[in-house]
């Protein structure tokens, strides 16, 4: 690799010269493993208010055919369109993927526009995972560069995601380094996305992925086109990092390109909430199963957090509908409290119960240092328990469930991926174990086709 070019020429670089067999094979296990669990994530979105109107959109501004799956309706339509609502969809249940070290969803960008392109060009499967992990990689590089102060404002899956989206897709169509480096450009200044509308509980952050997927997407193909984009767009004088960081890394971008491969350290969700919300609640339940406690017999719980914790789900003080009360820490401690689990099933029937609303005032944040001082390469769990009757209680998990030291199996994956598609009524379980069997032999498409059947009657 040249290392006298800027580091967004040589990640620009990486990704367009990027080969299948450059890649590692747990590294592409891996991959399909991410791609299994945004299927699932994907379908699950089919419940979301929010991804119907995004849907009822495409079908009125897009074309009413074409080569590109929207799964949670079976319709065919254009790339554009095709992404811009998987996108959407992928991030409503909140149980997508997230790489802890840029606190960044890429599943639920690159995804939605590889397939896009793939299915309406008729790519192949090794070209299409080829392309994800090239997103993957640049991706997080660019989470990592832009800094926790980035994520303090701006939602990093709405603003990196566009890049990585537009890289992922650069990489599916051949686009040559310099290309490539347009594509970012043209990405970069479309990137956008607040965390304000947590506060209102707005529908803004399934305009995040659905704009993150298809302004990658439309950034790739204008490069394809010969239009031009801004070559530092990340790191120049009135770029990315400028605008939206104080403590961004330039060398972060290009840090050990093809020896450390980011894709691998990403993690799954296990708790259909967000993702700050979760070593709190592994810790909660680790306290409540060693010593036997029920939700009755708590007092208070102390969660000591990292302050990126404290600003996300901070201003969520009394939630009022599901998706909110997936960023309200005591509810979902009150969930896994009361049911032993925070699953979609639980927050749909269970979040406005009086039960769980009495145990969410009983919950407190707390800065920790050290697990502030972990964070974000680590997300540390540690809760203070104080029972009614006078104990206090310790708890702590340092790799929470999903986490690559404490990961899902492929059954597990499988059986989340198929619940979350039941819950939907996207999918039944017989077409999701088909679809399964393709995914787990993607590599071997010599054409990516629809990931479902047309509709069938059990559906």
């Amino acid at each position: 690799m040249k290392t006298n070019v800027t580091p967004s020429a040589q990640l620009a670089f990486f990704a367009a010269e990027l080969n299948y067999d450059d890649i590692p094979t747990e590294v592409m296990r891996r991959a399909e493993d991410l791609f299994l669990d945004w299927f699932g994530s994907a379908l699950a979105g089919k419940v979301g208010r929010p991804v119907q109107a995004i849907e009822a959109f495409a079908r009125e501004m897009g074309p009413k055919d074409g080569g590109s799956e929207v799964l949670i309706s079976r319709r065919k339509t254009s790339p554009l369109f095709a992404a811009m609502v998987n996108g959407a969809s992928s991030h409503y249940i909140e149980q997508d993927d997230v790489h802890n070290g840029s606190v960044f969803h890429p599943a639920a960008v690159i995804f939605p526009a590889v397939l896009a392109i793939a299915q309406d060009r008729g790519l192949s499967g090794k070209d299409m995972m080829t392309a994800a992990v090239a997103g993957y990689e640049a991706g997080i590089r660019i989470g990592e560069f832009m800094g926790r102060s980035h994520y303090k404002v701006f939602h990093t899956t709405g603003t990196v995601g566009t890049v990585a989206a537009a890289v992922a897709v650069g990489r599916l169509i051949g686009l040559n380094p310099g290309k490539m480096q347009h594509a970012m450009g043209s990405a970069g200044t479309q990137a956008a996305g607040l965390w304000e509308f947590l506060k209102d509980a707005a529908d803004s952050k399934q305009l995040h992925t659905a704009k993150a997927a298809s302004d990658g997407l439309i950034a790739a193909l204008l490069a394809e086109k010969g239009f031009s984009g801004a070559k530092q767009v990340l790191e120049g004088a009135k770029g990315m990092a400028a605008g939206m960081s104080q403590d961004a890394d330039v060398a972060c971008l290009t840090d050990r390109l093809g020896e450390r491969w980011a894709t691998i350290e990403t993690s799954f969700k296990f708790h259909a909430s967000c993702r700050h919300t979760h070593p709190a609640a592994d810790a909660l339940l680790q306290v409540m199963q060693q010593h036997g406690l029920k939700a009755d017999q708590i007092d208070s719980v102390i969660t000591r957090v990292h302050q990126g914790a404290i600003d996300v789900l901070g201003p969520v003080v009394e939630p009022r509908t599901v998706h909110q009360a997936k960023f309200s820490m005591g509810t979902v401690l009150g969930l896994i409290a009361l049911y032993g689990k925070a699953g979609v099933r639980e927050f749909e029937q269970s979040f406005r119960e009086t039960e769980v609303q009495d145990f969410r005032q009983r919950v407190s944040m707390e800065l920790d240092p050290e697990v502030d001082g972990a964070y974000p390469a680590r997300w540390i769990g540690k809760v203070n328990v104080k029972t009614r009757d006078g104990r206090e209680l310790q708890g702590r998990v340092d790799e929470p469930k999903g986490d690559p030291g404490n990961t899902l199996s492929r059954a597990e994956l499988e059986t989340k991926a198929i619940a979350l598609a039941e819950f939907s009524g996207a999918a039944t379980a017989s077409e999701m174990r088909a679809s399964m069997d393709g995914i787990w032999n993607i590599a071997a498409l010599k054409a990516v086709g629809d990931l479902l059947p047309p509709w069938s009657q059990d559906v």
